[in-house]
């Protein structure tokens, strides 16, 4: 048995599957490595990380023959990936297994938003419908003009799923894509004046933070909605919330917020904003092949053989 240590608030089920297969120490935040032995710190080369808090040069620090942080998810921007390259440290990901389950989310949340989903539920349930009659209007979403910020994987996925609503596509990307017809945008403000719904799909870290700027979100203008399923960090949050007050946009559905769990309670007050809790891997199927490839990466490294998915 080789020693890694697992960071993070992993299932019983997820502790018990990487225990079989290490040597495993568990640690339920980042900063309980400093108290460790120094001896147990010398002999872990591989963690498991499914944490929050940040992992970064300090913890590196502590960890001297540490070469592998394999991270639970695809976003890894709580990682700092300058400090593990310069030390020799390879960091793994859990790309693919959980592209279906983003994207379906995506969709939910923009057909939940436009068909007023909620609100529409609770007029039935409140008895509402039996004594005032149907549910007032809402918006038609098939065929909208839809553009999607960042055509990676998910939102290749995203922009194949509105295909099938028959909607007018447009994207933003770092390049352009070989597509079937779908138009691209080089500036985030010109694919927002194009669309009136803007899927964001875009990678975390400091590279992307504020991406969808204030002069994006007024490009999309008043009937314009956002679906955001990539990080908080990628909208200029404060902007959002100002031109969804003020009428300047016409909605949001978001998975994911700055500060989240604690997210800004100007959300709770506003009726056309669908909020979920950051759950978009978050089906059974798609968590165990997430911590799954987790594994496997791990195994890769102690054994020698190729890392899956690396990103560094």
């Amino acid at each position: 048995m080789t020693k890694v240590l697992a960071i993070g608030a992993y299932t019983e089920e997820e502790g018990a599957a990487l225990a079989a297969a290490f040597e495993c120490h568990p640690l339920a935040e980042e900063r309980e490595i400093a108290n460790l032995p120094h001896p147990l710190r010398a002999e872990i080369t591989g963690v498991a990380y499914k944490g929050h808090q940040g992992f970064g040069a300090a913890e590196m620090a502590h960890l001297p023959n540490l070469r592998l942080v394999a991270n639970y998810g695809v976003g890894y921007d709580s990682i700092d990936i300058e400090a593990a390259s310069a030390r020799g440290i390879t960091v793994t990901n859990t790309p693919d297994v959980l592209n279906d389950d983003v994207a379906d989310l995506a969709i939910a949340l923009w057909l939940m938003q436009g068909r007023e989903m909620e609100q529409a539920s609770a007029w039935a349930r409140s008895g509402r419908w039996a004594q005032e009659g149907e549910y007032r209007r809402n918006r038609k979403l098939s065929g909208a003009r839809v553009g999607i910020v960042g055509l990676g994987r998910i939102g290749r996925e995203i922009a194949d799923r509105l295909a099938a609503f028959k909607c007018e596509l447009h994207y933003h990307a770092r390049s352009e894509k070989e597509t079937p017809g779908w138009r691209y945008h080089a500036d985030p403000v010109a694919l927002a004046e194009a669309v009136d719904v803007l899927f964001i799909a875009l990678v975390g870290g400091p590279a992307t933070e504020g991406y969808v700027s204030k002069e994006v979100i007024a490009a999309l203008g008043p009937r314009g909605v956002i679906i955001n399923i990539s990080r908080g960090s990628t909208i200029d949050e404060a902007a959002m919330l100002d031109a969804l007050e003020a009428g300047e946009l016409a909605g949001a559905g978001l998975d994911v917020f700055l500060n989240e769990p604690q997210i800004d309670p100007r959300f709770y007050a506003l009726p056309n904003v669908v909020i979920q809790p950051h759950q978009g891997s978050g089906s059974v199927e798609t968590r165990a092949a997430m911590a799954r490839l987790q594994r496997d990466n791990l195994a890769a490294h102690l054994s020698g053989a190729a890392l899956l998915t690396p990103v560094n």
